[in-house]
């Protein structure tokens, strides 16, 4: 299994924007991420150093989202519906999508009831509840 380190996916996002950047040819995954960067160009300048963003302490206290974790929630999500893993994330996202009009946007509304899943895991020393974020998303996909 693999787990990065913090410094890890900092470097990873600073390395892909610098590919994208130069239009060298990356993986897969890079891929992904750079596609996902280029939705989000208000990271770019957080991009350009990448010692400078591992040195970084993105704790809210200046009003500013940290732009790897948003990043790494796209991806996550990404890979979740790619592999339908938990089942059903794939066909809730999906119907978010069309529902918003936007993977884009579709993205963010998961992402809420991902970081809410995982402060709920944490809180309660409980594993992830799969089930709570699958229905959490598909709420969000019948409402208005």
């Amino acid at each position: 299994m693999f787990n990065p380190s913090q410094a890890d996916v900092r470097r990873f996002f600073c390395a892909v924007h610098t590919k994208a950047q130069a239009g060298q040819p990356m993986d897969a995954l890079e891929t992904l991420a750079g596609q996902w960067l280029q939705e989000h160009p208000e990271y770019h300048p957080e991009m350009t150093d990448a010692e400078g963003a591992v040195a970084r302490a993105y704790d809210g206290q200046d009003g500013r989202t940290n732009p790897f974790l948003h990043l790494a929630m796209h991806l996550s999500i990404s890979e979740q519906c790619s592999i339908d893993q938990p089942r059903g994330i794939r066909q809730a996202v999906e119907l978010l999508a069309a529902r918003r009009n936007s993977l884009h946007d579709a993205h963010h509304e998961a992402m809420e009831c991902l970081g809410q899943m995982l402060w709920e895991s944490q809180r309660s020393g409980r594993p992830p509840d799969g089930d709570a974020y699958i229905a959490c998303v598909q709420r969000r996909a019948t409402s208005d």
